[in-house]
């Protein structure tokens, strides 16, 4: 039985980058994984090119119960000292809007950059955990693939989106063994489905832009009209602050006040039908849906300013329940996971187990859509890396 500084759980990004850190400090390492290839996760994000991290990353773009807990990691290793390690491996990038950094190509090149960083690490894949435990000083992981020893345990096994990858939940499994608490685990980054009287029936894969409220959250950003409810940028980025049995309020033409467009139709005399006014804001569909809805098809001097008030209330705040997300299947990443409360923030170490580690997603520590949760990831394994 081979004795290693660390055992690392997980050969995702997180645990990637403290076997980088790690090894880098002259520390033996071994990352085990039960996937047959290294970083499944980062080569289908970004639609296969990997948005890596957003330049704007801060702990306001992170949900937990302690939403402060990241800012130690988050300012240990910034947006920017990953940026360098991309540019120091001269793998071309891209920013889109907000700060967001893409792979100019293909996310295997960040694959590559992982590979090359963590070479003096032992990589054990394909090996199926079966049991953890510390004796004494070490932690011993038995695998199918033999048993191993490390004055260290760092759990990066993620979180349980994409089971298709291998995801599975036994991250928290570690943690409540070993007297920790899991915050609950829900789909985030999601789709909704939404019920059968709520659908928008024959508008699906009408795209526009909208803003999602639920709660005191709001997003603006491109929304999708799907045959199974909600989808686009907007959706996930709210369902990851919706609960079951929640409303959500959907504004179909953010910054514009569509009662003051109508209105001011009707005062000019207009001849125009409230259908063809919508059709100049909306597509032809959208438009002919909420005529239906509503039942207008007159002329805009012939309707009442109620009438229109109420197509404007409808337009900029369009209620829905959703029945659920669409699930771990198509999440993006999982909301809640190892609780916090229990882990030092400047370290990623547990404040019960001395020598033990979590990091990434398997955390209750999840990020908005656009590269903040990678770069959760980064900041998380490197901290770590830093204090085995």
């Amino acid at each position: 039985m081979k004795t290693y500084d660390v055992i690392i759980l997980g050969a995702g990004a997180s645990g990637l980058m403290c076997a980088k850190t790690a090894t880098q400090r002259g520390k033996s390492v071994l990352i085990l994984d039960h996937s047959l290839q290294i970083g499944q996760k980062i080569k289908i994000s970004g639609g296969g090119r990997c948005n890596f991290t957003n330049l704007g990353a801060t702990w306001e773009n992170y949900l937990s119960q302690n939403p402060k807990f990241c800012i130690s990691a988050l300012s240990q290793y910034t947006p920017h000292d990953f940026l360098a390690l991309v540019q120091k491996h001269e793998v071309p990038y891209v920013e889109k809007a907000k700060g967001q950094l893409f792979c100019q190509n293909t996310s295997k090149d960040l694959i590559k950059i992982l590979e090359l960083e963590t070479q003096k690490a032992a990589l054990q894949l394909n090996a199926d955990i079966q049991k953890v435990e510390k004796e004494k000083d070490f932690f011993k992981v038995e695998t199918d693939q033999g048993i191993f020893q490390g004055a260290a345990l760092v759990v990066a096994t993620g979180g349980m989106s994409f089971p298709k990858l291998g995801a599975t939940s036994i991250g928290y499994q570690i943690a409540k063994q070993f007297g920790h608490k899991n915050i609950e685990p829900y789909p985030a980054l999601d789709p909704f489905i939404l019920s059968e009287k709520d659908l928008f029936k024959g508008l699906s894969g009408i795209a526009m832009r909208a803003s999602i409220s639920c709660g005191k959250k709001t997003f603006t950003d491109d929304l999708l009209l799907t045959h199974k409810g909600l989808s686009g940028p907007v959706v996930l980025q709210i369902s990851s602050y919706w609960g079951k049995g929640q409303e959500i309020t959907i504004d179909f033409l953010p910054n514009i006040d569509l009662y003051e467009v109508l209105k001011t139709h009707k005062k000019q005399s207009s001849k125009k039908k409230v259908s063809q006014i919508l059709s100049d804001v909306f597509s032809r569909q959208f438009t002919h849906y909420i005529v239906q809805k509503f039942g207008l098809e007159k002329p805009i001097v012939e309707t009442k300013d109620a009438d229109l008030k109420k197509i404007a209330d409808q337009v900029h705040g369009w209620k829905i329940i959703p029945l659920k997300t669409q699930g771990y299947d198509t999440a993006e990443v999982t909301r809640g996971g190892v609780s916090t409360a229990e882990i030092s923030s400047q370290t990623m170490e547990s404040k019960k187990v001395s020598g033990l580690f979590f990091v990434g997603e398997v955390l209750d520590v999840t990020g908005d859509l656009g590269g903040y949760n990678l770069q959760w990831a980064w900041s998380s394994g490197h901290v770590a890396g830093l204090n085995i």
